[in-house]
This record gives C-alpha cells, sequence and structure tokens, in this order.
C-alpha cells in the first residue's frame, strides 16, 4: 500500500486552520502508538539539559509541536526532504508565534552540524532510507559529546507487517522491513555512538492496537476516500480497545515486537 498519498490528503484537509491542524496532531497522538512510546522516553530527560533538538525526517511537525512544550526554552530544528511539507510546518508555527520551531529542506544523507545538537529525534525515518549507516554517522556527529538519539523504527519481527520471506512491506514506501535488535545496535556503534539501549515496541498489544487504528483504517482509505465518512463511527467503536491496549504496549515490557525504540548516547 502507498502510504504518502493518504498522508497527503489528511494534512490538506487539516491543514486549512491552525485549530483543525492542533486537532490533527492530537489525533496523532492518540492514534500513533509509536507516539505514545517517543513521548514516554520523552518524558523522563531533563527539559533543562536539552537546549537544541534536530527533528530529523520531521513529517508533519506533530513531535516538535509536543517537544515545542516540553522543552519551552529548546531551539528546535525540522528537517524533511519534502519541500511543501517544510513551507506547511513553517507556515503553522509562525501562526503559532513558535519563533524558537524551525523547518528546513534537507536530505538525512548529507546533514550535518557538527556539535550542534542535545537531542535528536528520528521518528519513522530510517525504515526509508538505504544509507542508513551513513546517517547515523551524520546524527552522532551532529551531536554534542553526552548527547542522545532516540529512534522509532520498525523491527524486523514483523515490522511494516510482513512475517514471512515472502511477503512484501505493508507500507510500500519502506526501502526495508525492519531491524533486528543486534543490526541496529551494531550500526549505532559503527556511526560512532558510544552506547546503545534497544528494546522492542509494539508488543502483543501494540499489535492488535496497530491493526485497529491504522492498518484496517488506512487500508479503507487506500481503496476509497469515501471512507473518511465512516472513519468517525468506526473509530468510536474501536477506540476504547485500541487506547487500553496502547497503554499496555507502553507499560509493559516485551520479549519480542514488530517495533523498536532505540537510544544512543554519544
Amino acid at each position: 500500500m502507498h502510504y504518502d498519498p493518504i498522508k497527503r490528503s489528511l494534512g490538506s484537509v487539516f491543514n486549512s486552520t491552525p485549530f483543525l491542524r492542533k486537532l490533527f496532531y492530537f489525533l496523532l497522538d492518540v492514534l500513533l502508538l509509536r507516539s505514545w512510546h517517543i513521548r514516554s522516553e520523552l518524558r523522563k530527560l531533563n527539559g533543562s539539559a536539552v537546549k537544541q533538538i534536530l527533528d530529523a525526517g520531521s513529517g508533519f511537525g506533530q513531535y516538535s509541536f509536543w517537544m515545542s512544550k516540553k522543552f519551552s526554552q529548546a531551539e528546535i530544528l525540522a528537517v524533511d526532504v519534502k519541500e511543501e511539507q517544510v513551507a506547511d510546518c513553517n507556515a503553522f508555527f509562525q501562526q503559532l508565534g513558535k519563533k524558537q520551531v524551525k523547518f528546513e529542506v534537507g536530505d538525512l544523507v548529507t546533514f550535518v552540524q557538527p556539535e550542534k545538537f542535545d537531542l535528536v529525534l528520528c521518528v519513522d525515518v530510517m525504515e526509508h532510507i538505504e544509507e542508513d549507516v551513513q546517517v547515523l554517522t551524520n546524527y552522532c556527529n551532529s551531536l554534542k559529546t553526552g548527547g542522545m538519539l532516540l529512534i522509532s523504527t520498525p523491527s524486523n519481527m514483523g515490522g511494516s507487517d510482513v512475517h514471512d520471506d515472502g511477503e512484501t512491506s505493508f507500507i510500500e514506501e519502506h526501502v526495508r522491513d525492519g531491524y533486528g535488535i543486534d543490526e541496529i545496535e551494531e550500526k549505532c556503534l559503527r556511526a560512532g555512538f558510544s552506547k546503545v539501549d534497544a528494546r522492542y515496541s509494539y508488543g502483543a498489544p501494540g499489535k492488535i492496537s496497530w491493526k485497529l487504528s491504522m492498518k484496517y483504517p488506512m487500508l479503507m482509505l487506500n481503496k476509497s476516500k469515501a471512507f473518511f465518512i465512516v472513519l468517525p463511527i468506526y473509530y468510536l467503536v474501536t477506540m476504547p480497545f485500541a487506547l487500553l491496549l496502547n497503554v499496555f504496549d507502553v507499560k509493559g515490557t516485551h520479549s519480542t515486537g514488530t517495533g523498536l525504540i532505540v537510544k544512543a548516547w554519544k
């Protein structure tokens, strides 16, 4: 399934007013289990120690928006390869008066700002980039000593909804189905990081939640935009179950899972 056209359609609906854009961010925070895991990790950080942040592959800008509130004194540079999305985000954040957040077009394969950032956030990006070790090296070089990289990405234990060798990724824009823990740890260390901590997300409860809140709605929308009409009813029925499963997934420890949360320190 091609995910980008659906994202563009959603963006066009919610970009019309600041209120709708904030509502869109709220819905993403609620629906996306990876956002639950990322926000859980970010809450553990000492906000006063985080002064410079790189949102690498910023997408719609929802994580930059959340971090602009959590780390209110920090400057955030959000980089994405899509010019239209960067322009939309800059316009929105300027409307809000959030001058500490800046979006710019950039290719993470070549993007480096030596020794600048305390935190690099990378959500749903590494699975789209062939030259992953080069990108990890760029992140490491862009971090200050002691700085941290936080990644969310699919695992090779069914990430991208791939379970057998003959299957293809649920998201066709992915260049890899997922990482093994040993693989991502080795690549981070090879890139120059001194310490890496990787764990599974999307365990048993998260897998069910993802299907209810994301996979089935995306499949419906991929068939016809007319399903936008029935989505509110669908979510009204399914969301209580999905939210409860999200809580279990974030609070639990998983021996396996279709996602990875990776922390690496310079």
